[in-house]
C-alpha cells in the first residue's frame, strides 16, 4: 500500500491556521512548525511571568487540527475561550494556561503539545521552531532614517520598512523532532502569514534554515493576499520574495503560489523567473472580506501542486472543524 505523504506547514497565528485548515485531511501525516517569538497578549504575559515559550500560536495550530467531531470541536472551543474578568485572568486563553501546565508537568515542550493533541484528537502534529522563547528585532527604515525595534508586536506594528531582522538568542535550541519532520517531508508549505515575524523567522534558526534548504525542491511558498498586514504595509508581493531571498539566498522553492488578483503585479513574474521558480496562480482570496485566504480555495490549489509532485493526497474536503 502506498504511504500517505508527509506534509509540513510553517508559520504562526492566523496564517498558519488557514493553511492547516486547508490541509487538514489531505494526508494522515500533517505537521505544523510554529514560530515562538510572540510577546503580546496572553502569550506575552505567560512568557514574561513563567519564562516559557509563548503558547498562543501553538494553541491556534492545535485548534486548527482538532477532530471534526463533537469531541474535537468542543475541546477546541474550550482551548480558544478567553477569560473576561476584572482580575489577573482577564484576556488569558484557557488553552494557553493548559499548555503551560502540561509543560511544567512534563518538563518538555514537545511532549506537552502531544498531550494537548491527544485531547483534541488532532489530525496532525504541532512542533515549535525552538524549545526556548525567541525575541525578534529589526532595523526599520522610515523617511526620517532607520531605527531599531525589539519584540514581535513592536516589529509587526512598526511604521516603515523592515530592512534587517535578528533573533535573540541567535543560536536557540531546536527540538530534534522539528528538523526530522522537515527532512522527512514530501511537501513543505511556507506561508501565508505575517511575513517577517511568522515566515522569515524560520530561516533565521540555523538547523531549521539548513533543513529548509535541503527540502527546497519539495517546497511551495504561499504569498499573502490583500494588504492588511501591518508588517508589509506599502509593499507588494514581489517585495516579499525579495525579503526572503535576502534572508535565505540559498533557498529556492519548487514554486510560488499567488492569488489570481496579484498575478499581474508589476515585477512579480520577472522576480519568479529570475529566482528560477515556477509561479502558480489560483483564485484563493476569501470573497467576502478580500483580506484573507479562503481555505477551500487554498486547499484545491495545494492539492493540485501536491499531485503534480506525484503525491497521493486526499482531495475530498472534510467536514469543517469550525
Amino acid at each position: 500500500m502506498t504511504r500517505a505523504p508527509r506534509i509540513v506547514a510553517f508559520g504562526g497565528g492566523h496564517g498558519l491556521y488557514a493553511t492547516l485548515t486547508a490541509l487538514r485531511g489531505t494526508t494522515e501525516h500533517l505537521t505544523a512548525i510554529v514560530t515562538v517569538a510572540d510577546d503580546g497578549g496572553s502569550s506575552g504575559r505567560l512568557r514574561a511571568e513563567l519564562g516559557i515559550v509563548p503558547p498562543g500560536d501553538l494553541r491556534m495550530a492545535l485548534s486548527a487540527l482538532c477532530a471534526g467531531n463533537e469531541w474535537g470541536r468542543t475541546w477546541r472551543d474550550v482551548l480558544q475561550t478567553r477569560f473576561e474578568t476584572d482580575g489577573p485572568l482577564d484576556g488569558h486563553a484557557l488553552g494557553n494556561l493548559l499548555i503551560a501546565t502540561l509543560w511544567e508537568r512534563t518538563g518538555d515542550v514537545v511532549a506537552g503539545l502531544e498531550w494537548v493533541g491527544r485531547l483534541l484528537q488532532a489530525e496532525g502534529r504541532v512542533l515549535p521552531l525552538s524549545s526556548e522563547p525567541l525575541q525578534v528585532s529589526a532595523t526599520v527604515r522610515t523617511p526620517d532614517g532607520t531605527h531599531e525595534v525589539h519584540g514581535q508586536v513592536a516589529v509587526a506594528t512598526a511604521d516603515g520598512v523592515v530592512e534587517d531582522l535578528r533573533l535573540t538568542p541567535a543560536d536557540p535550541a531546536v527540538p530534534p523532532e522539528t528538523v526530522a519532520a522537515i527532512d522527512a517531508a514530501d511537501l513543505v508549505v511556507l506561508g501565508p502569514g505575517s511575513w517577517y515575524t511568522s515566515v522569515l523567522t524560520h530561516f533565521m534558526v540555523d538547523p531549521v534554515r539548513d533543513a529548509l534548504i535541503r527540502a527546497a525542491d519539495r517546497s511551495v511558498l504561499v504569498l499573502n493576499v490583500g494588504h492588511e498586514d501591518e508588517e508589509t504595509a506599502g509593499m507588494a508581493r514581489v517585495d516579499d520574495i525579495a525579503a526572503l531571498r535576502r534572508v535565505a539566498p540559498d533557498f529556492v522553492p519548487a514554486c510560488v503560489l499567488v492569488d489570481a488578483d496579484h498575478a499581474q503585479d508589476r515585477g512579480l513574474a520577472a522576480a519568479a523567473a529570475d529566482w528560477g521558480v515556477e509561479l502558480r496562480v489560483a483564485p484563493m482570496r476569501e470573497v467576502r472580506t478580500r483580506a484573507a485566504h479562503d481555505t477551500a480555495r487554498l486547499r484545491r490549489a495545494l492539492v493540485a501542486i501536491a499531485r503534480d509532485h506525484g503525491l497521493g493526497v486526499n482531495a475530498i474536503e472534510p467536514t469543517v472543524a469550525g
